[in-house]
């Protein structure tokens, strides 16, 4: 694995696997390799008896600003159509972080925004500082949260906040976040990684067992239609992706300007 990979792994002696999303030139924005190699490596940590806990983080600058736009449009005018949907790829990530056999928790520094949102809040444990932000800025595009976050804000925050973040599109920065119950630690500015880490250790030498059982538990309560939450989201998603009010929105965020829509 090379520096300049999307994403890079890291396993250290106390069984704590690091995934860190390496594309700080767009913010740690998705592309469809990114997720696929997130989703392998938590899929593949559910069997290796060197890994007893997950960190997901991004770098000093970004978690992540969700999925990349930018590049979706340069492939598509290059004629280019990869296989696959990095929605459903990042819907299984969902779907493994609730799932896991092993606890997880985010370090997110700067935005965790769109299905950057999701990822992080799909951890059992997220730290986060004061600059720190979460932010669902779908509608301002013509579109729906993904990616689990109807599901995953709500329970974490409640349906009028999740609704707020949803319809507004607002940053929540790190002591209102704290505040809403979207993150579970607050921390000095910068040093959300190495606390996230210290965390992970404390789960990695802890009874896994008894971990994996209570984060079931609470998983089960608090998530427990979680798969259908999410074909939902597909479903609407891609009804508004074929929308002009989508098209518009698109066209509106690349050219940096204000879109104007119509409902159709």
């Amino acid at each position: 694995m090379t520096a300049d990979a999307p994403v890079l792994l890291e396993t250290n002696d106390q069984g704590v696997l690091t995934i860190r999303l390496n594309r700080p030139d767009r913010l740690n924005a998705l592309i469809l390799d990114s997720v696929r190699q997130v989703r392998n490596a938590i899929e593949d940590a559910q069997t290796d008896d060197a890994v007893r806990a997950i960190v997901l983080t991004g770098d000093a600058r970004s978690f992540s600003s969700g999925a990349d736009l930018q590049a979706k449009a340069e492939a598509k005018a290059a004629g280019i159509e990869e296989p696959g949907s990095l929605l459903d790829d990042a819907n299984e990530i969902v779907m493994a972080l609730r799932d896991s056999t092993v606890p997880s928790v985010a370090a997110v520094n700067g935005a965790a925004a769109g299905v950057g949102c999701s990822l992080a809040l799909a951890c059992d444990y997220v730290v986060v500082d004061p600059k720190s932000f979460f932010m669902l800025a779908f509608t301002k595009i013509g579109l729906m949260p993904d990616g689990g976050a109807t599901a995953l804000v709500s329970a974490s925050a409640g349906r009028h906040r999740a609704m707020r973040m949803a319809l507004t599109a607002e940053r929540v920065y790190g002591e209102q976040a704290l505040e809403w119950g979207l993150a579970s630690e607050l921390v000095d500015e910068g040093t959300q990684l190495a606390r996230a880490q210290e965390i992970a250790a404390t789960f990695a030498a802890g009874p896994p067992l008894s971990l994996s059982a209570t984060r079931r538990a609470i998983n089960e309560i608090a998530l427990p239609t979680l798969r259908s939450d999410l074909d939902r989201e597909v479903v609407g998603q891609t009804q508004l992706l074929a929308s002009s009010d989508a098209a518009e929105g698109a066209a509106a965020f690349r050219e940096k300007r204000a879109p104007q829509y119509t409902g159709a």
